[in-house]
């Protein structure tokens, strides 16, 4: 438990300190931007699909470590992958982040991102950790904006068929 605790702390000082895919794309087909309240947490997620693909994503905004770390991981996971492969990983993310996905006996897809399963425990961070994604999730279905707060809140409204 200690080791997981660490690993899980390390990754989120490593992509805090230096995000991955931060920025803004010039050329993007699909963006949206996601705030969290409670938080304080505001992105910007701009991507290119180049026909079903995530050929290009970036992410950058004024957030907290733990939504930042997340955004990092998400674009490094999702770029090169199918529209329904990323939306797939939206879904089994948000379950584990809020303790519907038991990484231990359900099939999942999420390969390192299970580091954020401990989120799970900690439930002021848990919208910290799902903005990116419920962002992402904005963006492929061409929505502008998406808030974490009262019927967008991913903890409370599905995303997606789930």
């Amino acid at each position: 438990m200690a080791d997981s605790k660490q690993l899980y702390q390390e990754v989120i000082l490593d992509h805090n300190r230096k995000p991955r895919n931060w920025g803004v794309l010039a050329d993007a087909s699909h963006k949206a931007e996601g705030h969290n309240p409670l938080c304080g947490d505001h992105i910007s997620l701009t991507l290119k699909l180049s026909g079903d693909v995530v050929d290009a994503i970036n992410v950058q905004g004024e957030s907290c470590a733990i939504c930042k770390a997340s955004a990092s991981m998400m674009t490094t996971v999702v770029k090169g992958r199918k529209r329904a492969d990323a939306e797939q990983m939206i879904r089994e993310f948000r379950d584990m982040a809020t303790g519907k996905l038991d990484l231990g006996t359900q099939r999942h897809h999420l390969g390192r991102l299970a580091v954020f399963a401990g989120v799970r425990d900690l439930p002021t961070r848990v919208k910290c950790a799902i903005l990116p994604w419920h962002t992402l999730h904005a963006a492929l279905n061409s929505v502008a904006s998406t808030s974490t707060e009262a019927e967008a809140d991913p903890m409370h409204a599905p995303i997606g068929g789930a």
